[in-house]
């Protein structure tokens, strides 16, 4: 295949600002002449669809924001690019744990799952949603709607299984995506310019504890050519060069402000193939190795080692890979969905899960069965505005 050039947009933390961020590249895309092909989200993403998915959101009452993504979700308006994203500390968790695999929220709007790889345009793109908190990362995803006051902070917590898998991949993806950014990676850029802006940061910074060490590790193990980031609101750019030479260019970037640098847009070349959203074969098979490990539980999920007797190392092998192919008939199209009722949304999950043929499967929450009340009255409720 002729190599392509793909021209992305990533940006920071969104927090439902969706309908200022379509409106900064479609300025874009008129004075430069030309067309965005995808759009990058880096979390804290906010699918509110209506004031109940408030309470799963974890944000102090006062700054809830209705946001814009419920006129995407109602259909009102559909998205101008296509667009993905994974998740971040400020979600509506009730939405996203419907979609442990990844899906669509609203036309041509795509979550990425816990994690997930995803392909564009010939582009392989990782993302890991959620912080790191190292008294949650060893347990299963015990939480679900409705939430207690832990687990509506719990909820967006990485976990090591997400990490566990994405660590099988052989072939690295060229775009990585964390919400926080990865441990030491501020060693890599202009720290006096960040200490300026952030001076809080020091210590942490000094001690090693800033980032995330999950995502730490899978950088510097799959060295992707871009990782982007969000979470600490401020544009910084690094550049990480491994002791094995290669490069990858860190990028965080500001959440959707005025004058803020909450958006970069740029040309990536890719081995070309159709603008369409494909799952990742090689991460459907280890998605399906890996399924015993998907659990609900709150004690520590045990891992296999080299030193256990049973499976440890999931690195998909031919058979697993030509298993997943056949299963998808050679085709990896991320089937695209029009109605987003409660149950529409679940039967995602449930289709991919029959597809890929899993047995052991997260739990799609229950509490999804009321429909979103129709939004109608929001003009009544600029007193919520932050």
């Amino acid at each position: 295949a002729m190599a392509e050039r793909i021209r992305i947009a990533v940006e920071g933390c969104c927090h439902g600002e969706l309908e200022a961020i379509y409106s900064a590249i479609g300025s874009f895309e008129e004075k430069h002449g030309s067309k965005v092909d995808l759009l990058i989200i880096c979390g804290d993403f906010q699918a509110i669809r209506d004031h109940s998915d408030f309470e799963s959101l974890a944000v102090p009452p006062k700054f809830r924001q209705l946001g814009t993504f419920h006129k995407y979700f109602t259909g009102e308006v559909v998205a101008p690019v296509p667009t993905i994203y994974i998740g971040g500390n400020h979600e509506a968790s009730n939405y996203h744990q419907a979609l442990p695999y990844g899906g669509w929220v609203a036309p041509n709007i795509f979550y990425m799952g816990y994690a997930s790889v995803v392909k564009f345009g010939g582009l392989r793109i990782g993302g890991l949603s959620g912080i790191f908190k190292h008294y949650s990362y060893e347990k299963g995803h015990f939480e679900s709607p409705p939430y207690t006051k832990e687990e509506l902070r719990t909820v967006y917590h990485c976990r090591q299984i997400e990490v566990f898998r994405l660590l099988q991949l052989q072939k690295s993806p060229e775009i990585f995506l964390s919400h926080d950014w990865p441990r030491n990676v501020a060693l890599h850029g202009d720290m006096s310019y960040l200490l300026r802006r952030k001076p809080d940061f020091e210590d942490e910074i000094k001690n090693g504890t800033l980032g995330n060490p999950a995502a730490e590790k899978l950088m510097n193990v799959h060295k992707p050519k871009y990782w982007f980031s969000a979470h600490l609101h401020i544009k910084y750019p690094a550049v990480v060069r491994h002791p094995t030479g290669e490069i990858t260019k860190f990028l965080s970037l500001d959440k959707c402000l005025p004058r803020r640098g909450f958006m970069s847009i740029m040309e990536i070349e890719s081995e070309g193939g159709g603008r369409v959203l494909k799952y990742d074969q090689e991460w459907l098979a280890i998605l399906k190795s890996t399924q015993s490990f998907s659990r609900s539980t709150r004690k520590v999920v045990e891992f296999p080692n080299s030193s256990s007797t049973e499976r440890f190392d999931f690195r998909p092998t031919e058979e697993e890979l030509a298993e997943v192919d056949k299963l998808f008939g050679g085709d990896y199209t991320i089937p695209t969905s029009d109605q987003f009722t409660t149950s529409h949304i679940r039967d995602q999950t449930t289709n991919f899960v029959a597809k890929l043929g899993l047995e052991t499967t997260y739990p799609i929450p229950e509490e999804l069965d009321e429909e979103p009340e129709h939004i109608s009255g929001v003009q009544d409720n600029e007193d919520e505005k932050a």
